[in-house]
């Protein structure tokens, strides 16, 4: 990637005398990188902070002013042996996805070279107890040893490229002794070939690439995030805006144009393209992005509305107060990026244990080899001594430990209805203590409902439904759901904040607010439905109106106590008005909750949480939640959200159930216990195996048939987990059957 001369254009301001970049990272290969580029980085003069997030290979640094340039800090990550470049995110999207690719065939060349060479060796082993002749034992090695050449030079690239990066760099990482590991093996197999030895190890040396390759891969898969935050907050914002000029004609301009004091019309059924006052009109507005808040809003003159609002109805002219990066939907996409900062130091548990490894490895291989040379042993017999060791510590089991159970937990997950987006989202989960909700759409359904339908008569119900076709509105809507299949009612007409009109042979129908109806307010108190959104239909002479609500999760209450019997404290934090929240968290039993809450609040009162030693699942759905999500220490979101919050959500869950909420804390917690026995087991393994490998009393053969041994049994134990996902099947459903809680209010 070419060096960057001019960086202007990528830097931020963060604070008053301090600059921002973001940076992709190529190179890091474990925990320990992280740890490095930090420490490394924070040296320089003049750096504040440094953070690495090892999901998606970003790191972020803020400077001083004039203290230090950014190609300073590339150079510096140079140094260290890291490439560096300004992170663009489509950019850096496509290099991800082609590095998956190609780490993908380098797996397939691996795994289809071993099975080639395995063949191969097996008629070897087969024949050195029995008749095989010197000539034909050397042409099978040398069969081998061409297809393992190829081989290991393709599928090798991950690890060599970032091993010589870490030793042009002055240091060590998983990826050296691996490195050594393969290509000491595959030249003492051309050695023993050449001396007409019996054995050759090439098919150890392909074997070790394709099991650490498996591990690699599925390691990357389960890291690998949706990156679609960019695009899906533009795709809230209007590209272009109705601004009128001093004749008070409307000129159509790009967005980015507008400026401060400009006056813009916003027509029904587009997106306000910037933050400002309402100066003319009156419609109604779905500020549900930017607030939480579901009802609709009838902003009054010199109210303030919002960029990326919805315009539902009339026509509005607004004066605008902000632009660009400082509306307030462009706040909720800093909060967001910051949030997502400020929990990227997380370490994954493999990668903690992966920062010891190759210390140890490296000194126990080179030691062997020391002690076998001052024993008095031959440089042939020290070095098969010593590649025995790096073989039979190479960190397969250890790099299969966590994928392989990350694995078999995104299955179970998968058929409890969750789906993972992030790599470590289970390990997280396992640690969670208190479980912070959001309402609308969270807790309750996303669609509202009729709640009194069975006290209309059909026939209005059918009539109803057939104009509710004809508007926009979110309450029309909801009637057109409970009557699918009926045809719209031709002719009917929108009147802009009122409702809709037509003609049924001769009589004059109406669909809409009570007024527009002619009722008045205490026709809704009919339907003795406290709290609710009234919409009213009239057919001549007769009327009724629909109270239309937001349903409570069905299994909202189980759900709430079952986490209590987990010992989770449970809160509710939303952007609704607080009379909205109030009877919700009385039916769930929660005490602590809060209503009226702005985005910015929200992360505030998260991270309080977490500062205060707490380990928070966030759950909610609203684009206003991203922020917040990602403050969080994990967080899930229902599959009904915006794609903004699903892409930034740790875990999304389907159905109308919150019943996998619960199954996801426990199969987390289930896989943890796995993952710390599998890397126990991997370390009693390498305890028991290297005094072995160090004494001589294993050839490399035997050290890969051990390494891939000890692969499988972390395997198995992995699989375990479906068992103990079985066993919790029955709690599960007594969850699902749970009654049905009432209707609440929007």
């Amino acid at each position: 990637m070419a060096m960057h001369s001019d960086l202007s254009s990528y830097t931020r301001t963060a604070g008053d005398n301090g600059l921002e970049i973001d940076l992709a990272v190529e190179g890091i290969a474990c925990g320990g990188c992280i740890q490095r580029i930090e420490r490394g980085l924070g040296k320089l003069p003049g750096v504040i902070d440094a953070r690495v997030n090892f999901t998606n290979r970003r790191a972020t640094v803020v400077w001083r002013k004039d203290a230090i340039a950014p190609t300073d800090i590339i150079a510096a990550l140079k140094n260290m042996g890291y490439d560096a470049y300004p992170f663009v995110a489509k950019r850096d999207e496509d290099e991800e996805t082609r590095e998956a690719a190609q780490l993908l065939k380098c797996l397939a060349a691996a795994g289809f070279a071993a099975m080639n060479i395995m063949l191969l060796s097996v008629s070897v082993w087969s024949g050195n107890v029995s008749d095989i002749t010197p000539e034909t034992r050397d042409f099978f090695h040398w069969l081998s040893a061409l297809i393992a050449f190829p081989a290991v030079a393709y599928a090798g690239q991950p690890f060599f490229r970032s091993a010589v990066a870490a030793l042009r760099a002055r240091s060590v990482n998983m990826d050296v002794p691996i490195s050594l590991g393969v290509l000491l093996a595959v030249g003492v197999s051309v050695v023993e070939t050449i001396n007409h030895a019996e054995h050759a190890y090439f098919d150890s040396a392909v074997m070790l690439l394709f099991f650490l390759l498996c591990g690699r891969y599925l390691d990357r898969a389960m890291r690998r995030r949706t990156r679609v935050v960019a695009g899906n907050l533009a795709a809230l914002r209007s590209n272009t805006a109705h601004r009128l000029d001093a004749n008070d004609s409307a000129v159509d301009v790009p967005a980015a144009a507008l400026q401060p004091g400009d006056r813009v019309v916003i027509r029904a059924g587009e997106r306000l393209p910037a933050d400002g006052v309402v100066i003319a009109g009156q419609s109604e507005i779905d500020e549900s992005i930017v607030t939480g808040e579901t009802a609709l809003r009838v902003p009054r003159e010199g109210e303030t509305v919002y960029s990326g609002s919805l315009n539902y109805s009339g026509v509005l002219t607004v004066r605008v107060t902000a632009v660009g990066e400082r509306t307030l939907l462009d706040e909720i996409e800093r909060l967001l990026d910051h949030a997502v900062r400020s929990k990227s130091r997380y370490v994954a548990l493999a990668d903690r244990a992966a920062r010891y490894y190759a210390p140890v490895v490296h000194t126990t291989a080179f030691l062997t080899l020391a002690g076998w040379l001052a024993y008095g042993a031959t440089v042939h017999d020290a070095v098969l001594a010593a590649v025995a060791v790096l073989i039979i510590t190479c960190p397969c089991a250890l790099a299969l430990a966590v994928p392989a159970v990350q694995v078999v937990a995104a299955g179970r997950l998968f058929r409890a209805g969750v789906i993972l987006n992030a790599g470590n989202a289970i390990e997280k989960l396992a640690e969670v203590d208190t479980v912070v909700f959001d309402k609308t759409g969270t807790l309750t359904l996303p669609e509202a409902r009729v709640v009194n339908a069975a006290q209309i008569p059909d026939d209005l119900f059918c009539i109803a439904a057939r104009l509710a076709q004809s508007s926009r509105h979110p309450l029309a809507a909801a009637l057109a759901r409970e009557r699918r299949g009926l045809r719209m009612i031709d002719g009917a007409v929108e009147e802009p904040g009122c409702g809709v009109g037509a003609t049924i042979d001769g009589v004059e129908a109406r669909l809409g607010s009570l007024l527009f109806c002619g009722l008045d307010a205490s026709a809704a108190a009919s339907a003795e439905v406290f709290d609710t959104s009234a919409i009213a239909i009239r057919f001549g002479n007769r009327h009724a109106v629909f109270q239309v609500q937001q349903k409570l999760r069905p299994d909202a209450r189980a759900m709430a106590d079952a986490l209590r019997a987990r010992g989770l404290e449970i809160h509710i934090i939303s952007g609704d008005r607080a009379d909205a929240v109030a009877p919700i968290a009385a039916m769930l039993a929660i005490e602590s909750w809060q209503g009226g809450v702005t985005p910015d609040r929200k992360v505030k009162m998260i991270g309080g949480l977490r500062a205060t030693g707490h380990r928070v699942l966030m759950v909610g759905d609203g684009i206003n939640d991203a922020p917040s999500l990602a403050q969080a220490n994990v967080s899930m979101s229902p599959i009904s959200a915006a794609e903004l919050t699903q892409a930034q959500a740790d875990a999304v869950f389907l159905g109308e159930r919150l019943a996998p909420v619960v199954e996801a804390i426990d199969l987390a917690r289930a896989a943890r216990r796995l993952m710390v026995q599998n890397l126990s087991l991997a370390v009693l393994y390498n305890a028991v195996a290297v005094p072995i490998a160090v004494a001589g009393l294993v050839t490399p053969l035997i050290a890969a048939l051990a390494m891939s041994g000890s692969s499988l049994l972390v395997t198995v134990n992995a699989l375990r987990l479906g068992l103990r996902a079985r066993d919790r099947q029955r709690p599960r459903a007594n969850m699902q059957e749970a009654v049905p809680q009432p209707m609440v209010a929007t």
